[in-house]
């Protein structure tokens, strides 16, 4: 008590506390109003995604380019590729791939910032249609509703397993140089867990289940979901630290911004568009 480092000690833990109780409180509000959607499906799931892939498209704009002029054209720019996710379950992908390009082109066009800026700004216009496209478009086949959750469950459990084994394991740093905190126990837990869970929702009759594949291949595709789970976490990871910022944005309390929380969802949503274009091929 003489040295004054309790009292110090005293607010600082109440902080603490405080911010966990809110990335807590509006994770779970988050997470009820995205599961809420999904199992209503329709227009309510494409305005959440719509909603989503404006955002991340903004965000990415304004990390890519402080200017205050290219902040403006992000504005427009996020409002067409919402849109054009809109477009998907309303009018077709021909509507909506039409809008992802004026989007992508608004975003490269002018001489503000050198070409590889501007490219950097059209990369973030095909980041964002992966949000405002496979979800939509994974949701709407015969198996919609259980491909959606599987991704749910497999980014979900990862991220939360990745966390908890790397904390309570500790070890060897996995790539120190981009994420100081996650280590290679973290990364094994997340994967193990995660091929769990997506297995527990696709392989079983929990949520309307099994889907129509070996026990084995659901296994090897939620374990490689959830390594692709994890590398999309290090590589925004990356991308803050070379812009120089801690999160993409402040819209979802306690969370930091729209990137932030999906940056494993769109890693995974990656590989699901894959299959799915596969599968019409």
């Amino acid at each position: 008590m003489g040295d004054g480092a309790e009292p110090a000690e005293g607010p600082a833990r109440s902080r603490t506390s405080s911010e966990l109780a809110l990335r807590i409180l509006s994770g779970i509000v988050l997470a009820a109003a995205v599961l809420g959607a999904t199992f209503w499906g329709g227009l309510p799931f494409a305005l959440i995604w719509a909603v989503a892939a404006g955002g991340v498209a903004y965000e990415w704009q304004s990390l890519t380019d402080q200017q205050e002029v290219i902040r403006q054209r992000a504005r427009a720019v996020a409002l067409l590729v919402a849109a054009a996710a809109l477009a998907l379950h309303l009018a077709g992908a021909l509507v909506g791939g039409l809008l992802i390009a004026a989007a992508a082109l608004l975003a490269g066009i002018g001489r503000n910032g050198s070409r590889a800026k501007r490219a950097a700004r059209i990369a973030g216009v095909l980041y964002a249609a992966v949000i405002a496209i496979v979800p939509v478009a994974a949701r709407q086949g015969e198996w919609g509703l259980l491909l959606v959750l599987w991704i749910f469950a497999v980014v979900w459990t990862t991220d939360v397993l990745a966390y908890a084994c790397g904390r309570l394991i500790g070890g060897p740093k996995l790539w120190p140089r981009v994420s100081p905190k996650k280590t290679w126990s973290g990364f094994l837990g997340g994967v193990a867990t995660g091929a769990f869970a997506g297995w527990l929702v696709a392989g079983t009759s929990l949520v309307g289940g099994p889907a129509p594949f070996a026990t084995w291949i659901i296994l090897v595709a939620s374990a490689v979901a959830a390594i692709a789970s994890q590398a999309g976490d290090l590589a925004e990871s990356a991308l803050k630290r070379r812009v120089g910022v801690k999160d993409t944005g402040s819209i979802i309390p306690g969370h930091g911004g729209l990137m932030d929380r999906l940056d494993s969802f769109w890693a995974v949503s990656l590989l699901v568009g894959l299959g799915l274009l596969i599968q019409l091929a």
